[in-house]
């Protein structure tokens, strides 16, 4: 978490006086802590000034603005650059994640996954009755896949485009049509399976029906509220553009899922999976090494949003070891995560927990995409109907850098 800045900092940063910055406090723009005890200071919350600072940048120079607000610095995600928009979904502070203000590690321990998906989509736990995710829907006009990741795209490209519910821009249909693609995507990895669809289960029964582990039920729960929303990732951002220009909710998902497909977003917990099917017959040191050596880093470890470590991975891991204690892959996982403190000390983030609950239901690493993609629907679902709401239309500038 970056440290709040001081007066002469924060009035640096954005070019003002002491007296504007002390108004933009008043008016709510800029968080205030106080100083050091025994002072009058006050300390001011260093991402708030970094954000109206790339607004009033927009306003002066929409170009510069454009590159500052937009393309962003180097934040350390090897090499990435961070957009900045506004959003009332996901919060990311002080190594804590939280959906609409409520702590994510919470909802994993009391909450379903439909009753996640209406406060995202709503704002509201309590209107997950009236949403339809129990809708059923007709599959057989599908092609068939080779994976599912490719059945879920096949399923999302013949919703936007012959969907009759997906056209109704009427105030208000968003959740329900948000839900109706949620289900779309839960019966589409049952016909995958080669299951009837089973509409009247909870999602995360749902999916474990479809996998054949009714004993990974809560696990699999755990996980789809925990991947739920991640903020402003790379398929979240990629909704989000789509949603502004208009298109239905199934091609903002699908344009998600599509930009989902990388190494260094969706399938990063591929190698996590390598690396923990490598300790489980082998040196967990040796795994490690071989890991680190095919992927240019430790896979499953760290992350730069949360340096104290990731606390969706704290608890799915404790979630796998309190039903899981002395399964092969629990020891593994608990023998790479003593080997990599002893090197390192930094800590397992959600790519491994992941790959190891994916490893302990059985399921092919492949799933990790699967699971990762049906989770993370519903954040998608959420970035689209915000950004559709807010009337926002993201077009981007490039800085043209090519020959006169």
């Amino acid at each position: 978490m970056t440290a709040p800045l001081t007066t002469v900092q924060a009035c640096e940063q954005l070019g003002v006086k002491p007296a504007t910055l002390y108004a933009y406090v008043s008016r709510g723009l800029i968080r205030s802590v106080p100083g050091p005890s025994g002072t009058r200071q006050r300390r001011y919350d260093a991402g708030d000034v970094q954000a109206l600072a790339a607004r009033q940048a927009t306003r002066r120079d929409p170009q510069a603005g454009v590159q500052a607000a937009v393309q962003g610095s180097l934040d350390g995600l090897r090499g990435s650059v961070t957009p900045i928009l506004d959003s009332a979904l996901t919060r990311i502070e002080g190594g804590t994640l939280a959906y609409r203000g409520v702590d994510a590690r919470h909802l994993a321990d009391t909450a379903s996954v439909e009753e996640v998906a209406a406060l995202l989509w709503t704002g509201d736990p309590g209107t997950q009755p009236t949403l339809p995710l129990r809708a059923r829907l007709n599959l057989s006009r599908h092609p068939r896949a080779d994976s599912t990741p490719e059945a879920l795209a096949y399923a999302l490209t013949f919703a936007g485009a012959h969907d009759p519910d997906a056209l109704d821009t009427r105030p208000g249909s968003g959740p329900r049509q948000a839900a109706r693609i949620l289900t779309l995507l839960h019966a589409t990895a049952e016909r995958h399976a080669g299951l009837p669809p089973a509409p009247d289960l909870p999602l995360h029964a749902r999916l474990a029906r479809t996998w054949g582990r009714p004993d990974g039920a809560d696990l699999l729960r755990r996980a789809l509220i925990l991947l739920a929303d991640h903020e402003l990732n790379v398929s979240a951002f990629a909704a989000r553009v789509t949603a502004s220009g208009g298109a239905s909710l199934a091609h903002c998902a699908l344009a998600a899922l599509s930009a989902l497909q990388g190494p260094r977003h969706g399938l990063g917990a591929l190698h996590a999976h390598d690396l923990l099917s490598a300790a489980l017959t082998g040196d967990a040191r040796v795994a490690l090494r071989d890991a680190t050596l095919r992927a240019g880093h430790a896979p499953g470890f760290g992350h730069a949003l949360y340096p104290h470590g990731d606390p969706r991975a704290r608890a799915l891991l404790d979630a796998l070891s309190g039903q899981y204690p002395d399964h092969p892959v629990t020891r593994a996982t608990d023998a790479v995560i003593r080997a990599h403190a002893g090197d390192t000390g930094e800590p397992p983030n959600v790519d491994l927990a992941l790959a190891a609950v994916i490893l302990v239901l059985g399921r092919p690493a492949g799933d990790t995409v699967m699971l990762f993609a049906l989770a993370r629907a519903t954040g998608w679902l959420a970035h689209a109907l915000e950004t559709r709401a807010g009337g926002q239309f993201i077009r981007p500038r490039a800085r043209y850098v090519g020959p006169a």
